[in-house]
């Protein structure tokens, strides 16, 4: 048990932040769910916010009984990995990716992005240990 504790403990966390925010989808539609997806811009930000919203509850509630732990972190690096791209690349780069814009902040480049980013890069590198 002793040496499964660390693998256990990686995938209750990533499990509970992704459930989480799931749900905070849900209950917050307009700041979290698909008003966040428009902001981002997003296409179908009605539809699509429910869904990921769906998948979030769903694969973190697998990580953290560890039902298909394996095919829920797959379907959460998507989500994780989707996230970067869209809201923290820009930060990187400094300019537009395409439609999707950089926050107002103050400074950009690598240290703003993994400043900004610290969070969705926990959870990517604890999918990936998954």
């Amino acid at each position: 048990m002793r040496k499964n504790l660390p693998m256990i403990l990686i995938r209750v966390i990533v499990g509970l932040v992704f459930l989480t925010e799931g749900i905070l989808k849900f209950v917050y539609p307009g700041e979290l769910g698909w008003g966040r997806f428009a902001h981002i811009g997003l296409p179908y930000p009605h539809v699509l916010a429910p869904f990921v919203g769906a998948v979030e509850i769903a694969a973190g509630g697998a990580l953290i009984l560890n039902l298909n732990a394996g095919d829920a972190a797959l379907l959460l690096l998507i989500v994780i990995l989707t996230a970067i791209f869209t809201t923290k690349a820009p930060i990187l780069l400094g300019h537009h990716l395409g439609v999707f814009a950089p926050p107002k902040l103050d400074h950009y480049g690598v240290l703003s992005f993994i400043h900004e980013a610290r969070t969705d890069l926990c959870m990517l590198f604890g999918l990936v240990a998954i």
